[in-house]
């Protein structure tokens, strides 16, 4: 870990960490004198802090190669089989990161993240995840993160991409494997409720994986006049701790159900309501309002999405393993924020940590790597692509 000492930090150190952790983990060779590994992550690099496509980060710098180049290398660069992309991926997102974290376990908020997809698939249409309409299509490339929850260090420690015939247990089992192999410590896992299921409840208990997520209820609703049952009883009760039967084919598994509520303002008419919230746990004891707010802090994964929409590339191409590059490119530059913040900038250690974000906010972070990759490869003529556009 770096010493916290230090009252500047530059633009070129800024680019010089993102670019490190991005050539130590991809190892992309050389295209030629003009489209090395440096050049075509720097480029890749402002398309992201930009937020724009590989093309428009390429047209407007005189000393860069063309967009067909670049996109030539990553394609040339990236391993064939999807196993070594993400091992690759995960290193550049977890290996870099501080020490200290293994010296502990964590709690971890997993997301299943679905992108709109409006084309057609590179190969075979299990490449693309299929559900209910969601802004014009129903065709999306899924992907599933888990991130650190706690304050100070929410770093994204794994993300795999998810395929039409792969189940949620199928990449839940790939990310918990990557955390492991990285010598990182599950405390406890916080899901979207897309993992509420037979198969992954039944996978956690056997990964000895404390957990809670949102009950999701499934099926026709029970006819008037007739007796309630399961989830659809405890949802009748009042607030408390109810243990509950999960059944699938031949398949069982007992968790324990907190019934507990929240208080919140209407939009429309501004008067206070009371919602009944439901949750699944297993081995993580509290009362149904300790629940909730231990739940709460899943919400924080949420952020880091809306934060890494910040550094989204701009893209049409249809390889899967390009696209889940850029998604991933976005959630690493979110991370050296996080390291940046951490290392340097902060107060005191551990929960007693005063993060100090107004020293370098995200956007700031981004337009510095935007600035100097322009320093680099540009001739100094007014660029096309204006940072302030």
């Amino acid at each position: 870990m770096r010493s916290r000492n230090r009252n500047t930090i530059s633009r070129s150190e800024v680019h010089q960490w993102a670019l490190s952790w991005l050539i130590s983990s991809m190892r992309l060779k050389d295209q030629g004198p003009k489209c090395t590994a440096t050049v075509v992550w720097s480029i890749v690099l402002r398309a992201a802090a930009q937020s724009i496509s590989v093309f428009a980060a390429c047209r407007d710098l005189a000393n860069a190669p063309s967009d067909s180049s670049v996109m030539g290398a990553l394609e040339a660069g990236l391993p064939k089989t999807l196993r070594v992309v993400e091992k690759r991926l995960n290193a550049a997102l977890a290996d870099h990161l501080p020490q200290r974290l293994q010296r502990r376990a964590w709690t971890v908020a997993v997301d299943w993240h679905l992108v709109p997809y409006y084309g057609q698939p590179k190969r075979s249409r299990n490449e693309l995840y299929y559900g209910k309409p969601r802004q014009g299509t129903t065709k999306f490339h899924a992907y599933a993160t888990a991130c650190i929850v706690s304050y100070g260090v929410r770093y994204t420690l794994a993300a795999t991409w998810v395929r039409r015939h792969e189940t949620t247990v199928t990449a839940l089992n790939r990310l918990v494997q990557t955390i492991r192999e990285k010598g990182l410590r599950i405390q406890r896992f916080l899901l979207d409720r897309a993992f509420f299921n037979v198969p992954v409840t039944r996978f956690l208990q056997e990964q000895q994986i404390p957990f809670v997520m949102p009950v999701m209820f499934r099926g026709r609703i029970p006819k008037k006049r007739r007796k309630l049952r399961g989830l659809h009883w405890i949802r009748r009760q009042k607030a408390g701790c109810y243990s509950h039967t999960l059944k699938n084919k031949k398949q069982t598994v007992t968790v324990s159900v907190y019934v507990a509520y929240r208080t919140h303002k209407n939009r429309k008419d501004g008067k206070h309501k009371q919602q009944k919230l439901l949750f699944a746990a297993w081995r993580v004891s509290g009362c149904p309002q300790e629940i909730r707010e231990l739940y709460r802090k899943r919400f924080g994964i949420e952020t880091s999405y809306r934060q890494a929409r910040q550094a989204r590339i701009y893209t049409c191409t249809r390889d899967p393993h390009l696209r889940l590059l850029f998604v991933v490119v976005a959630l690493l530059l979110r991370n050296v924020w996080v390291w940046i913040h951490e290392t340097m900038l902060a107060e005191g250690w551990g929960d007693s940590m005063t993060l100090h974000q107004e020293k370098l906010r995200l956007s700031r972070m981004l337009e510095w790597i935007a600035l100097e990759v322009i320093a680099q490869l540009h001739d100094g003529s007014t660029p096309y692509v204006d940072l302030d556009t």
